[in-house]
């Protein structure tokens, strides 16, 4: 990868990023927002980056880092890409605690070639996932992932409420094969291992900050259980002004970007408006608290505080909430789209933050995994393209960490033309795809596994072309075309071989000038 700009002045941040992996939310987002406020912003080369579950090459991440790290100001890193090849394959390898402290020393090694290197490192806590996946987990989760999960929760109970819950923590325990548990239970102690390492290093004044957070968690599970050792280690050691342990996972890059881009400035402050006047309470289905809770963590992973009064506030962050509980089908009569909340008036309050001048950054988290189709259709008679960010992508956490570093980067924007890019992009994918689109590819094929499309992945990619294009383009004709932008599209494909994660590259340039450069462009 090369950059693309034909100089660099002085003054401009120079931020490297490693990412738990290639997604374009996980990379390009992150390195997108870096280069819209005129930050230099450098990838390792592929090979180096895990692809699916398939680790990346750590000797030549680590060749990559020391190469970089003396000419950069920051260094953005997810700690499992560094020591076990990626998120995903974090789950998987066969790695040994000793290999991953060793590739750990990287850190401290970089930080003694220049001392100034402000690096903000993160890990995601082992998940439980709701799904029996076979890929993104090792190949007998697809078999035992429910009595993990069992085992998983009965654990927690029982550390938490002892004796009253030790019966059902044997009969949990009985059902998992040994080796199965065993095995599973390791990979947890190991990377569990790497974090509490990690922290020694945020404690040794190696790391700026770092946020240990939890993907796909819920009240009682082994990761809860986590977190809490986490945060006696952080008491131990007085770490909380500079750490974040809370749940999340793929937003994390854009939340610790957005702490590098604001390093030297005053804490962004946010006015936070909810779609319904208790949307603080409602509850999440992958996480283990309401959201405001969330929205809190969120905003402080990011550096970011709340402000009083929307006349203080450097950004508005709009919060879609469900009426009582997130639902994972559409419509949601029962706890999503009831009376305790009113969409209408949620969109005039946008409306009229925008026509105020406050940038505004939308955090739709009524739904997981997409936009919600109700609000979708309200916001065409809203001035989309003054939006400073959007977001509606998988779990609460990964909208939120992403509108938030959409909102406190939104005063430092030197790239319109990127910035545009960047939440145009977010709109196609998060609603055009997600939303809409996915449904009907999956309609059009026959019977597709979630987790593997095998044969039917062509057959996919054709169905996504034809359905989603014109839909952007209208998308862009309707709400951007008066931008004084133009859009560059190329063919929409798969990340993976499933219909979770779409691609749909495009580009946002001015009318009279060149296409800006790719999100991920950076010196190897």
């Amino acid at each position: 990868m090369t950059d693309q700009r034909a100089d660099h002045p002085s003054d401009t941040p120079h931020i490297l990023l490693v990412p738990p992996d290639t997604r374009p939310p996980t990379l390009d987002l992150p390195a997108g927002l870096g280069r819209m406020v005129g930050a230099r912003v450098n990838v390792p080369p592929a090979e180096a980056l895990p692809n699916f579950f398939s680790p990346g090459d750590t000797t030549a991440l680590h060749r990559w880092v020391l190469q970089q790290a003396p000419r950069a100001d920051a260094l953005v890193i997810c700690l499992e890409t560094l020591c076990l090849g990626g998120m995903i394959p974090a789950r998987r390898v066969p790695d040994t605690l000793d290999a991953a402290m060793e590739r750990l020393e990287t850190l401290r090694e970089i930080k003694r070639l220049n001392a100034g290197l402000r690096i903000y490192a993160f890990g995601v806590v082992v998940r439980v996932a709701h799904d029996n996946d076979p890929h993104e987990e090792k190949p007998y989760y697809g078999e035992w992932g429910r009595e993990l999960r069992a085992y998983s929760t009965a654990f927690d109970r029982h550390a938490r409420h002892g004796e009253p819950e030790r019966a059902a923590l044997v009969q949990a325990r009985a059902a998992v094969p040994s080796d199965v548990l065993e095995d599973w239970l390791a990979t947890r102690e190991r990377n569990r291992a790497l974090h509490l390492a990690a922290m020694d290093l945020l404690h040794a004044g190696v790391l700026e900050h770092l946020c240990l957070t939890l993907d796909d968690t819920s009240e009682y599970g082994l990761a809860a259980f986590d977190r809490r050792l986490l945060e006696a280690r952080a008491d131990e050691l007085m770490l909380w002004e500079r750490f974040d342990t809370y749940p999340g996972a793929d937003e994390v890059p854009c939340a610790l970007m957005t702490r590098a881009l604001r390093h030297g400035r005053p804490p962004a402050q946010a006015w936070v408006r909810y779609s319904g006047t208790l949307g603080a309470a409602t509850g999440m289905i992958y996480e283990d608290r309401p959201a405001g809770e969330l929205v809190q963590a969120h905003l402080r992973a990011a550096g970011c505080v709340l402000a009083e009064s929307p006349q203080e506030a450097d950004f508005v962050l709009a919060v879609n909430t469900p009426g009582r509980r997130q639902a994972n089908l559409q419509p949601d009569l029962a706890t999503v789209d009831t009376p305790d909340r009113h969409l209408p008036a949620f969109v005039d309050e946008l409306r009229s933050d925008l026509h105020k001048g406050r940038p505004v950054s939308l955090a739709d988290i009524a739904y997981p995994n997409g936009a919600e189709r109700r609000l979708w259709t309200l916001l065409h008679g809203a001035p989309l393209s003054q939006l400073a960010g959007y977001s509606a992508w998988n779990t609460a956490g990964n909208t939120l960490g992403s509108a938030v570093a959409f909102g406190a980067l939104a005063p430092l924007v030197q790239d319109r033309a990127a910035q545009i890019e960047m939440v145009f992009t977010r709109m196609v994918d998060d609603s055009l795809y997600q939303a809409w689109t996915r449904p009907e590819v999956r309609a059009a094929l026959s019977s597709p596994s979630p987790f593997d499309l095998g044969g039917q992945r062509a057959e996919a990619e054709a169905a996504l072309q034809r359905i989603i294009t014109p839909r952007i383009h209208a998308l862009w004709n309707t709400h951007f075309a008066g931008t004084g932008l133009s859009l560059h599209l190329g063919e929409a494909h798969l990340a993976w071989p499933r219909l979770f994660t779409g691609v749909f590259p495009l580009r946002v340039a001015h009318a009279s000038g060149p296409l800006s450069p790719a999100a991920t462009a950076g010196e190897q």
